[in-house]
């Protein structure tokens, strides 16, 4: 058996630090190895003991979580997983840690229902074992890289109905593109979107990322990109020259009205273990795009969208995967290629020119 993943847990909060360290330490595969309250105490303390991945706060007393994860990834990277409240000004300073090199984001675990709280365990377990896999030289990881296996749960049954077979789609030539994105998506996405013209297709997104940052993050990709980028709405129309990215904690689908498509909202339980699920959102362009649709997923762990991808395949979409050498954790790619999902894989920076090469 594989040693655990040692984890440091750095927030100013005590209850904070002893809710993360209970989730945590519920995992046979994770194991706690330290707390500290600010940057300081947790500096002193890697002298003698350096964590497998970080989970760190962004506004502490003494020195705040940013500066600190520069100062980490300047010095010795580690995988840093930021643990935010969920406020306005911090999705911004989060969306800065992203861009410094942190891998994940996750929300401060609240008390709340049963439910609730298995929920918010198995995204913070699932995001430590994401960063521990990730890939720092785009972000390369000098830790051992054996597979961990995380078990997938509900399927997109749970919230939209498998395909019907023999039904038959209503005649239409609007094409649309729909995107899968996880750990190291946030990047990837940056790179595909500001690869895209004018009068690009509409795209529809799901990046796993918590409710509120999801919004800060599309007018971030907005404000950098040629077309337009917005966090999805319920009845949005999918148009020409822009991107709908899924709200956090939220399903998205991909729905049709005669020629025009539009997206759903939809609340519901956890699908392959997030939501939005990337297969959920697959699923539905499977159903109601067809042939029509391309499908493009990314780096990610786990294999969230590799069966709903396998669906749009079957029903005629041309699909894409993110290399291996371009992903910073390649398990979402990886597990749609072992399916037989991907038409064709190539690198990040091929991924958009060979969509719009596929739609002409």
């Amino acid at each position: 058996m594989s040693r655990k993943i040692r984890v440091m847990i750095v927030d100013d909060s005590a209850l904070v630090r002893q809710a993360l360290s209970d989730i945590l330490d519920s995992d046979p595969e994770i194991q706690v190895m330290g707390t500290a309250s600010d940057p300081f105490v947790a500096a002193k303390k890697m002298e003698s003991d350096v964590p497998d991945v970080i989970t760190l706060d962004i506004e502490m007393p003494r020195m705040d979580g940013l500066t600190f994860l520069r100062k980490i990834m300047t010095q010795h990277p580690i995988p840093v997983i930021i643990c935010s409240s969920l406020t306005e000004k911090n999705s911004e300073l989060t969306l800065q840690a992203m861009d410094a090199g942190a891998m994940e984001i996750i929300t401060k675990p609240r008390l709340g229902t049963k439910k609730f709280f298995e929920e918010s365990r198995v995204r913070i377990v699932d995001a430590v074992k994401a960063a521990y896999q990730a890939d720092l030289s785009t972000k390369r990881s000098k830790l051992p890289q054996k597979p961990r296996q995380i078990e997938p749960r509900l399927n997109a049954d749970a919230v939209i109905p498998g395909p019907a077979r023999g039904r038959e789609m209503f005649q239409t030539t609007d094409r649309v593109v729909v995107v899968g994105a996880s750990t190291g998506g946030t990047e990837a996405l940056r790179v595909f979107l500001e690869s895209m013209p004018a009068d690009a297709p509409g795209i529809v997104i799901v990046q796993h990322m918590p409710e509120h940052f999801t919004r800060a993050f599309a007018q971030r990709l907005d404000a950098s990109c040629v077309i337009n980028v917005k966090e999805a709405a319920d009845n949005d129309p999918v148009l020409r020259g822009r991107a709908l990215i899924a709200q956090g904690n939220r399903h998205l689908l991909l729905k049709r009205s005669g020629a025009r498509y539009y997206v759903q909202i939809k609340d519901g339980p956890l699908v392959s273990r997030h939501r939005p699920s990337v297969d959920v959102l697959f699923r539905s362009a499977a159903r109601y795009a067809g042939k029509n649709a391309v499908g493009v997923i990314m780096t990610g762990m786990g294999s969230d969208g590799a069966s709903g991808m396998k669906e749009m395949h079957d029903a005629g979409a041309f699909t894409l995967g993110q290399n291996e050498s371009s992903c910073v954790v390649y398990g979402m790619s990886q597990e749609a290629r072992k399916l037989g999902a991907v038409d064709e894989e190539l690198p990040l920076d091929k991924l958009a020119p060979q969509v719009l090469k596929a739609l002409k």
